[in-house]
């Protein structure tokens, strides 16, 4: 039900490049699975793809049918002029420098498919979807349309140390770096990942949406295991509520250990919640109560409580969201 397209061109018969190959090679054993190697896209991989005619008929077959997602990735040249933007191929000439991206918008725009993700790393790709034809007042984005690309229409995209600058973060977003505490990677969080990585005087990455619902690029197993998060409701009945904590919850005070040790001694069931409220904590949703550390919350007996964010993972697990 998802499908890929994949697209990376090195050969260039005047300026050819070195990391595009790379880069959509890369791209495509990440997207394939998920984190826990569970299926994620069809991948279809095209390297070097020669003619404008070939790259437009494999997009024209991507975004054709009616799956949940169909993606297109493309690392290579790109081109501006006074008409519009372009993603150049292999057999560029003047005036016909590649497939138009408005071309390619109004492909996916028309599609059937539930959701259309496009990548692009290339120079001037912020053109993408905001036409020229209408003066660039109009982003003409259909819904269930994302776009992502390396640069704004002004900027051209780097390479380094074998892949685009862009592609690089992209990568590394992908394997985990983007993820929610659901482990759910989505095209905003990508963007958002991307864009604080990449200081004030690099080149920006642009993001156009037009969705009404959540979309996931990829899942990877998340830092804290789900069923430990749904149990912030167990733990605190009320978002305002303390979870009072005791020595008998810290592992280590236990006469078996040769060090000071304090009455109530550790229990096994309070230790595994406040292993679990450990790991909730190192995630953000927990914070100790006039204590730096949890540690020591348990061995004074003081208590935890939730974050604004453990609030909101509150409340979607009460809503069974999660």
């Amino acid at each position: 039900m998802k499908k890929a397209l994949v697209i990376g061109i090195n050969k260039y018969p005047s300026a050819p490049l070195s990391g595009c190959v790379n880069d959509a090679e890369a791209f495509a054993s990440i997207i394939e699975k998920n984190g826990n190697g569970s299926p994620n896209y069809d991948v279809k991989l095209k390297t070097d793809v020669p003619t404008k005619g070939e790259l437009k008929s494999l997009i024209i077959e991507l975004f054709k049918g009616k799956n949940e997602t169909a993606l297109f990735y493309f690392s290579g040249h790109g081109f501006i002029n006074d008409i519009g933007g372009y993603i150049v191929t292999p057999d560029y000439k003047r005036n016909d420098e590649g497939v138009s991206m408005d071309e390619i918008l109004a492909i996916a725009n028309e599609s059937k498919a539930e959701n259309r993700v496009i990548v692009l790393d290339c120079c001037y790709s912020g053109a993408f979807g905001s036409p020229k034809i209408t003066g660039d007042r109009s982003a003409h984005i259909a819904e269930g349309v994302s776009i992502l690309t390396a640069s704004r229409d002004s900027e051209t995209s780097l390479e380094i140390n074998g892949h685009g600058v862009f592609t690089n973060l992209l990568l590394d977003a992908l394997l985990g770096g983007a993820a929610d505490l659901n482990g759910h990677i989505t095209p905003g969080s990508v963007y958002a990942y991307i864009d604080q990585a990449l200081g004030a005087w690099d080149q920006r990455p642009v993001f156009k949406t037009n969705i009404t619902r959540f979309i996931s690029l990829r899942t990877v197993i998340p830092q804290v295991p789900i069923d430990i998060i749904r149990k912030l409701a167990e733990y605190f009945p009320s978002p305002t509520e303390l979870y009072f904590l005791d020595p008998s919850y810290e592992d280590t005070n236990t006469l078996q250990i040769e060090h000071k040790v304090v009455k109530p001694y550790a229990k096994r069931k309070n230790v595994t919640i406040f292993k679990n409220l450990q790991k909730l904590q190192s995630i953000g949703l927990v914070v100790p109560v006039e204590e730096q550390f949890m540690y020591f919350a348990a061995m004074n007996s003081k208590a935890c409580k939730l974050t604004s964010l453990g609030y909101h993972y509150w409340r979607l697990v009460k809503d069974n969201k999660i």
